[in-house]
């Protein structure tokens, strides 16, 4: 077997990757090139690729978006979107970053950026392993606490729905939702509401 051939193999293995990924197996960048041109492999963005029978899903942006900003986690509309909560349907992939970090620049997908600091950024991170690559979204409790506290951005409604419908769901316990509550500092706001579920 040609090493070109180990590399276009290697490629369909990854599914969406980036350059760096096919470096760091040794492959050289040449081979991507190479890879490109005969159409075995498709450039998605600066950076990034996918093999060519690659098809994705409904959540290949959220590979995608793992892919190219490695620490975020995919947070708020987004997160409700992928757990099936509510009717939320975002343009744009919401990922959650420590507080302080830089945005990456240079980032062809639509993205949007939510700051969280310490146990805010940390808590209640799940990590699914989709087509095409693992994306670490939050569970579905944290998600609706992290609604709550942002219902200044989105809007108190949105909130109450995500809560409502992912308790009809079943997708958390109250256990997990106190905890996510806490952890966001929302329980005081977010105790009436819980009341009704109950």
């Amino acid at each position: 077997m040609t090493l070109l051939k180990a590399a276009g193999d290697h490629a369909s293995r990854l599914g969406v990757f980036r350059a760096r990924d096919m470096v760091v197996a040794g492959y050289p960048r040449e081979y991507l090139r190479r890879l490109v041109s005969q159409e075995q492999v498709r450039q998605l963005g600066r950076g990034l690729y996918a093999s060519a029978g690659f098809d994705g899903d409904q959540n290949q942006s959220l590979v995608e978006a793992a892919k190219r900003v490695p620490r975020g986690v995919v947070c708020l509309v987004s997160a409700l979107q992928f757990h099936g909560i509510g009717t939320q349907s975002p343009h744009q992939v919401w990922l959650a970053l420590p507080r302080g970090s830089n945005r990456p620049r240079g980032v062809s997908l639509p993205l949007r950026f939510a700051q969280f600091s310490g146990s805010a950024y940390t808590f209640g991170i799940e990590e699914h392993t989709l087509t095409g690559g693992t994306v670490r979204v939050y569970s579905p409790a944290k998600t609706v606490a992290d609604c709550f506290k942002y219902r200044q951005k989105y809007g108190l409604d949105v909130a109450v729905e995500a809560l409502r419908e992912g308790w009809r769901g079943k997708k958390f316990s109250m256990k997990d939702l106190a905890a996510a509550a806490a952890v966001c500092r929302v329980s005081r706001i977010m105790q009436p509401y819980l009341e009704m579920l109950t």
